[in-house]
C-alpha cells in the first residue's frame, strides 16, 4: 500500500491529521494498533482551549462537540479555604475553553475518518520505520502487523502520532536527540463518578494536605482528582475515602457549598512528567503530541499541544505541495517548539504552585501561598494565567 502520509496512532492528534489532510485533498492511511472499541474507550483529557475548538469546528468535526460539550469562562482557585474566580473572557478578549472529552474527540473524528477519509487500520500494529534520512531522495515505509500479516505502507511523509512508547520516536537516532526531563514525586488519583457536579466551572485547590482538582464530563458525571503518593495502586482508596479527602482539600468558608458524592464508576493513578524530544523532525519522519513530549496535566495541555502540532504539519505540508514552498515543513520542529515550552513551562509553574511536595519547607509553602496572593490580587499575573490556559496561538 502507499500513500501521501502515513499517520501511525489513532489518538486525537493522528486522527485530526487525518482530517485536515483528508480536507486539503492530501491522501493518508492511519495505522492503530489497539481496536477501535479501545480508542473510544480510553479516558484522557477533556479540556479543549480555544484554539482546538475552532480547529475542530473549522474540520468538520465540532458539531456534537458544540451540542454537548460544556463551554467554560473560567475556573476557581481555592487555597487557605477562600475562593478566587479567574474570568477567562474578560482578561483575554473573549477566549474561553470546552470540557468535550477526549474520548468524545475521537469518536467524532473516527466516524468522519470512516464516513468519508482515507484508510484507517485498527490493530494495525506499527513495527518500524524505516528510511526516513531523505528529505528529497528515498521515501519512508512503515512496516506494520495487520490481521496476522506483516505489511509495508509507503510514504512520502510519515507522522507519529504513537505516544511516548510508540515506533516513531525511536525511530529518530539517539546521538541526533536531545532529551529534558523531569519526573514528579506525586501522581493524581482520578475518578468519574455518577453525580452532578458540585461546581459548575473547574475547582483547583491547593491544601496542606496536597492539591485536588474538580472537574467533570457531562452534566451528571463528575471527574476529580487528588494528589497522591508516586506509585499509589488506586484500588488502595475506598470510595469514602476518596469522597473525605476531597472534602477536607475542597474546603472553603461558604456555608452554601456542598461536595456532592455519587457511585464511582472508575478509579486510575496518573503519573506526573515533563517530557521534550527535540528535534520532532528527522528527514520525513515528524513527530507530534506524546510522541515529542509530556506534560503533567495541571494546565491542561496535553491534547491541546497534539492539535497544535498536527495543525503546523497540514499547514505546511499543504504549502508545500500547493505551491512548491517548503520553509514552513523545514521550520516544523523549531515552530512546534517555541509553543511546546510555552506549555511545559505554563504546566510546570501551575504544578509547582499547587502541590505539596514531600520534602517541601516552611519557605516553599510561603512561596505557594505568594504566588497564589499574586494571581488574585494582580490582574496582570491573573491575565496571563488566563492566557495561557485558554491557549497560545496555534
Amino acid at each position: 500500500m502507499r500513500t501521501t502520509v502515513g499517520i501511525i496512532g489513532a489518538g486525537p492528534a493522528g486522527l485530526l491529521l487525518a482530517r485536515l489532510l483528508h480536507n486539503a485533498g492530501i491522501e493518508s492511511v492511519v495505522l492503530e494498533s489497539r481496536d477501535r472499541d479501545y480508542v473510544e474507550r480510553r479516558q484522557r483529557a477533556g479540556i479543549l482551549e480555544q484554539g482546538t475548538v475552532d480547529v475542530l469546528r473549522a474540520a468538520g468535526a465540532g458539531a456534537r462537540m458544540d451540542r454537548e460539550g460544556l463551554p467554560h469562562d473560567g475556573i476557581e482557585l481555592r487555597f487557605d479555604r477562600r475562593r478566587h474566580r479567574v474570568d477567562f473572557p474578560a482578561l483575554t478578549g473573549g477566549r474561553s475553553v470546552m470540557v468535550y472529552a477526549q474520548t468524545e474527540v475521537c469518536k467524532d473524528l473516527i466516524a468522519a475518518q470512516l464516513a468519508d477519509g482515507g484508510p484507517l487500520l485498527f490493530e494495525a500494529e506499527a513495527l518500524a520505520v524505516e528510511a526516513v534520512e531523505g528529505t528529497e531522495g528515498e521515501s519512508p515505509r512503515v512496516r506494520y502487523r495487520h490481521e496476522g500479516r506483516e505489511s509495508v505502507l509507503e510514504c512520502d511523509y510519515v507522522v507519529g502520532c504513537d505516544g511516548f512508547w510508540g515506533v516513531a520516536r525511536t525511530a529518530i537516532p539517539q546521538a541526533l536527540s536531545r532529551t529534558y526531563e523531569r519526573t514528579y514525586p506525586f501522581g493524581w488519583l482520578g475518578i468519574l463518578a455518577d453525580v452532578a457536579p458540585s461546581h459548575d466551572e473547574l475547582v483547583y485547590a491547593r491544601s496542606d494536605r496536597g492539591f485536588a482538582l474538580l472537574s467533570m464530563r457531562s452534566p451528571t458525571v463528575t471527574r476529580a482528582y487528588l494528589q497522591v503518593p508516586a506509585g499509589t495502586n488506586a484500588d488502595d482508596w475506598a470510595d469514602d475515602e476518596i469522597w473525605d479527602e476531597l472534602d477536607r482539600r475542597l474546603e472553603v468558608d461558604d456555608p452554601h457549598w456542598r461536595l456532592a458524592r455519587g457511585p464511582i464508576t472508575a478509579k486510575s493513578v496518573t503519573p506526573m512528567r515533563s517530557h521534550v524530544q527535540e528535534p520532532m523532525r528527522h528527514g520525513r519522519l515528524f513527530l507530534a503530541g506524546d510522541a515529542a513530549h509530556i506534560v503533567p496535566p495541571t494546565g491542561a495541555k496535553g491534547l491541546n499541544l497534539a492539535v497544535g502540532d498536527v495543525v503546523t504539519f497540514a499547514r505546511a505540508l499543504t504549502a508545500h505541495l500547493e505551491k512548491g514552498d517548503s520553509a514552513l515543513l523545514d521550520a516544523y520542529s523549531e515552530t512546534c517548539l517555541r509553543r511546546v515550552w510555552q506549555a511545559e513551562s505554563f504546566s510546570y509553574a501551575m504544578t509547582a504552585m499547587l502541590h505539596s511536595a514531600p520534602d517541601a519547607s516552611a519557605f516553599d509553602d510561603r512561596i505557594q501561598r505568594a504566588r497564589l496572593d499574586r494571581l488574585t490580587t494582580s490582574r496582570a499575573a491573573e491575565t496571563d494565567l488566563a492566557e495561557a490556559y485558554t491557549g497560545f496561538p496555534l
